[in-house]
């Protein structure tokens, strides 16, 4: 063991009582434990990627990461602290030599750590719809990359691709996955370049946390905290906010919760309405899986002496390439065997309980929900992330019921199949040109179609939108004026919808409930038997 670290074992090495020290050790660090404090100090080591090889180096990027992890963890991280020596003797106080630094944190049970929380199924989804809005705001926030700055150009982008793929040429044997995901890799890139560069022009580049899976989380007092930014390359942590979300997104497939990291997808997509990232969320996807299959073969290198360790980190490595390719093939969960990923839209005027009801079927079975209602307040810079300058007006001008319906909400729905993801577009449809339109959509992408015709009495109507007003907890504007505007415009189903569409009775009570009626799903699968989108 290092003579330091060695020394920093014991409890007279601190200037607090320090009691059951243990030691973490990964790839890159040392973390001490003494019981109220963490000490983690770098190793002086280079690999390409990390340069911790002199004391300056370790010193400027403990620095760092404190000052990148205060962003999201403001509570968790002190300070930076010398270590002062010899190495034999080394000690957190005293006069002497400084041999090296460590940077201080708030100590956490390990048993709180997120892959801890989730194995014993104690991760609630709204825990994690929680950490979705923070990070979104934390995306939105986040300092941009400046047209004088290295980072984000595609060619940078697509380095620690590749970096990924010559680092496990040399350890993995699983050649032929390897070359195949390296092929595919490639070729999407060819498609994603021009892309690539425009969400560099349009500053979606920022300064993310670069680390986001679940090892680096803790559930602390029902809250999850973010911790252990990636400080020590800034090109990867200058990154698209998407790369970043699908690190952990991806990790929670592979733990097996791809249906809380689609609730995690959907809750960001919800508040930051960056639903056009999703054009490279498979290529990300991948990549991030990638990323962790190359730690695992770090780890393994360094593991040598502890055979069941290997081991486990090959199982590990193995079952990240596994994820790769299966995301390669398809960037969302496994779709729903009966229903495939299909485009699905409410009709129905407001108070009729569409959204309870996407929200049901989204939450059951990995879908997406748009919703109209919020992206049309994104616009006038009244929810989430807003557009850019906001809009001023009418919420409820034609020309903005036009734009949503004919443009804006078709194409954030043809980006979530797109990415893999079922879709059900929350709205209420009252036109037959608005419904023609998705229709359409659904034809050209080739993937199921239909309309969940939404049924309710309009005493019934009118009560609840009072009630939603109310209680001014909902995203929806609409009031009894705008309830009234609705009733005289909708266009009932035409004849040639019918055989396209799935009523569903306002009577069921969505709220206390949770989940859509039993028969739903077999209705929906006699519609895309009896329709099938042409190829």
């Amino acid at each position: 063991m290092n003579p330091m670290i060695a020394a920093l074992q014991r409890p007279e090495a601190y200037g607090h009582s320090a009691a059951n020290i243990s030691l973490i050790e990964t790839h890159i660090s040392w973390i001490i434990l003494t019981g109220t404090y963490a000490y983690k100090v770098k190793k002086p080591v280079n690999l390409g990627f990390v340069d911790f090889s002199t004391l300056e180096r370790r010193r400027w990027f403990c620095q760092e990461e404190i000052r990148l992890n205060r962003r999201l963890a403001p509570d968790l991280y002190l300070d930076v602290c010398p270590i002062h020596g010899p190495p034999q003797a080394a000690c957190l106080h005293g006069g002497s030599a400084v041999i090296d630094y460590a940077v201080r944190m708030r100590q956490f049970d390990q048993a709180d750590l997120l892959p801890a929380v989730l194995e014993r199924d104690d991760l609630r989804p709204g825990q994690l719809e929680a950490l979705a809005v923070r990070l979104a705001r934390f995306h939105a926030t986040a300092a941009v990359v400046g047209p004088e700055d290295p980072f984000g150009a595609p060619a940078q982008v697509l380095a620690p691709v590749r970096d990924n793929f010559r680092a496990l040429t040399a350890t993995v044997q699983a050649r032929t996955s390897l070359a195949l995901l390296q092929s595919w890799s490639e070729g999407e890139f060819q498609r994603l370049e021009s892309w690539l560069a425009s969400r560099r022009l349009s500053g979606h580049l920022r300064e993310c946390h670069g680390d986001l899976h679940l090892g680096n989380m803790v559930l602390q007092a029902g809250v999850i905290e973010v911790f252990d930014c990636l400080e020590f390359s800034p090109s990867l942590r200058w990154i698209d906010v998407i790369s970043d979300l699908a690190f952990l997104v991806m990790d929670l497939g592979q733990r097996g919760r791809a249906d809380l990291g689609v609730r995690l997808l959907d809750r960001w997509l919800a508040w930051s309405g960056d639903y056009p990232g999703l054009q490279a969320w498979r290529w990300y996807s991948v990549y991030r899986a990638m990323v962790r299959a190359k730690v695992c073969a770090l780890q393994r290198g360094q593991a040598e002496a502890h055979p069941d360790r290997q081991a486990d980190l090959s199982r590990q490595l193995n079952g990240y390439l596994q994820r790769a390719l299966a995301l390669s093939r398809h960037g969302g969960p496994a779709p729903c065997p009966r229903l495939g990923t299909p485009l699905l839209i409410t009709h129905g005027v407001s108070g009729s309980g569409k959204s309870h009801l996407a929200l049901a079927l989204c939450r059951r079975y990995g879908w997406i929900q748009l919703r109209s209602d919020t992206e049309r307040k994104r616009l006038f810079g009244r929810w989430g992330a807003s557009l850019d300058p906001p809009r001023s007006g009418d919420p409820y001008d034609p020309e903005v019921s036009a734009w949503l319906y004919d443009e804006h909400l078709p194409s954030c729905a043809e980006a979530v199949i797109r990415a893999g993801f079922g879709v059900i577009v929350d709205a209420t449809f009252l036109r037959q040109g608005q419904r023609q339109r998705f229709e359409q959509l659904a034809e050209r992408l080739a993937v199921p179609f239909a309309i969940l015709d939404c049924r309710i009495d309009l005493p019934l109507a009118r009560r609840r939108v009072v009630d939603r007003q109310r209680q001014g907890s909902d995203p929806s504007d609409a009031d009894l004026a705008v309830l009234a505007l609705q009733i005289a415009a909708r266009q009932p189903l035409a004849p040639a919808e019918l055989p396209r569409s799935v009523a569903v009775s306002a009577d069921w009570d969505w709220t206390l409930l949770g989940e859509p009626p039993a028969d739903l799903i077999d209705r929906l699968e006699v519609v895309f038997q009896q329709k099938r989108p042409a190829g």
